[in-house]
């Protein structure tokens, strides 16, 4: 395992170099210049749209705008927030937030051209059900010529959808948080192909795996139903958290903030030891949080039933915002503003969700890191119920749609990897796979950029004339 986690670490820190920054940042900040800004000026109307207000039952496609934000953010709200900024910090320091945030404001304008050209270019699978996503966009938008690069992405794909990290992260909590309520063990090990590995987190990962399977095959369906009953419960418990520990500390966050854009330009702040290095870290973080660029977004969004691209990009624009922004602001305030992260800087290590716990812990003791763990527990095992769509989407575009659900078996495969595996492998194997989906899905974004925004032109105009009911 140590040659393969090498690599795979290796890997990963040469993909996510200066081109693919000037691709996805780079991109994302053409977006926003070449639209001049355009769909920023309609915030208000995306909300509309998103209330339900321009719904259109009758057209074609599976699901409703605000299902398909709704689902394009459950699948990052949760673990990417709770725990993908603590491993933010911890690789990049304070300042990787700040261009978190520069690179989810590029991402907003991605987003809108990215979901837009997932409805304008639409396709059918096998099974003539009308599909969208950036495989979609490339053959439908580009030409026949280009499927090499549609199938490429569809087989990065299969990686991306991995659910290795809501494992690794869940396994974590369970061991910190279970764990040491019952005083078990978890530092015990069995040897494993030469590898000493948890016994703790192989317990977990093979309950997860059984628990996953008889969901996925259409065993206990009440589970999923229960899980999205209780994920907006959470959602909410979670914010009470985070805005109860902010108000304790509410003068010290000015502090933080200037902690954070401060540290954004300190060559000393990351473990690089370079500017770059942060900006890299923030770069990567973000795409988990708020996956604009990568192309896991269009695959939900390109599903919606609209006749009217333009809106449904606008309202994927709102999810790295949400996502981004607002969430993961939050997160991290939380963490700066208890000091946890200092010592975890100390040691040079990837500290993901074990650091947000203990911030929590140390903001609220006794509850705090129970009730987080809670949170966590609801979050990371609806997204593993959930996220294996965006792997079965991809199968389905390169085999047929009747071997998509193949794809299931890979899935639930490798929770029990995820569970045991370090999180510098599991991290590093996740960003890797983003980043080779994102070529494919920016590529096809930028060349198609003008039909876009010819159709955002023409929207925004009957929009102004009162032609839109």
């Amino acid at each position: 395992m140590g040659f393969i986690e090498d690599a795979v670490t290796w890997f990963s820190g040469w993909i996510w170099g200066v081109p693919l920054l000037i691709i996805v940042m780079g991109g994302g900040l053409f977006f926003m210049i070449y639209s001049r800004f355009m769909p920023f000026l309609y915030l208000k109307h995306a909300v509309a749209v998103l209330r339900g207000k321009y719904d259109e039952s009758h057209e074609e496609g599976q699901i409703s705008h605000y299902e398909a934000l709704s689902t394009a953010i459950a699948s990052t709200v949760g673990m990417g927030n709770i725990s993908g900024v603590a491993v933010a910090i911890t690789m990049g320091g304070p300042g990787a937030i700040f261009w978190m945030w520069v690179s989810a404001f590029f991402g907003m304008a991605t987003k809108f051209f990215t979901c837009t050209l997932a409805v304008m270019y639409r396709g059918k699978d096998s099974n003539g059900e009308v599909r969208g996503g950036p495989m979609y966009v490339i053959t439908e938008g580009l030409g026949k010529k280009w499927k090499p690069m549609a199938t490429f992405f569809c087989i990065v794909g299969l990686i991306g959808a991995l659910p290795i990290f809501q494992a690794n992260q869940l396994t974590a909590a369970l061991n910190a948080v279970v764990g040491g309520a019952v005083g078990y063990d978890t530092s015990a090990t069995i040897s494993f192909l030469g590898s000493d590995i948890a016994t703790s987190s192989l317990i977990t990962g093979l309950i997860l795996t059984v628990v996953v399977s008889m969901v996925i095959f259409g065993g206990i369906k009440k589970i999923s139903k229960v899980a999205s009953k209780l994920v907006p419960v959470m959602v909410v418990l979670y914010f009470v958290l985070v805005v109860y520990i902010l108000l304790q500390n509410a003068g010290e966050i000015p502090g933080i903030f200037g902690l954070i854009f401060q540290e954004a330009f300190s060559p000393d702040a990351a473990f690089g030891g370079a500017v770059g290095a942060i900006i890299i870290v923030g770069a990567k973080r973000a795409a988990f949080s708020n996956e604009a660029g990568i192309g896991t977004a269009p695959m939900v969004h390109g599903d919606t039933k609209t006749n009217e691209p333009v809106r449904e990009g606008l309202v994927a624009m709102l999810g790295p915002a949400i996502d981004t922004l607002i969430v993961c602001t939050l997160t991290a305030l939380v963490i700066l503003g208890t000091g946890v992260y200092e010592g975890a800087e100390d040691t040079g290590g990837i500290f993901g969700v074990t650091l947000t716990l203990k911030a929590f812990s140390a903001a609220i003791p006794g509850a705090g890191g129970y009730l987080l763990g809670l949170c966590i527990l609801i979050f990371a095992v609806s997204t593993l119920l959930s996220y294996s769509y965006y792997g079965v989407k991809c199968m389905s575009f390169m085999l047929g749609a009747k071997y998509g659900n193949y794809y299931n078996y890979i899935y639930i495969g490798t929770i029990v990897v995820g569970a045991v595996a370090s999180l510098g492998f599991v991290v590093s194997l996740i960003d890797g796979g983003f980043a080779l989906m994102a070529i494919p899905t920016m590529i096809s974004a930028l060349i198609l950029a003008p039909k876009a925004m010819n159709a955002a032109k023409s929207y925004f105009k009957r929009l102004k004339a009162g032609e839109m009911t």
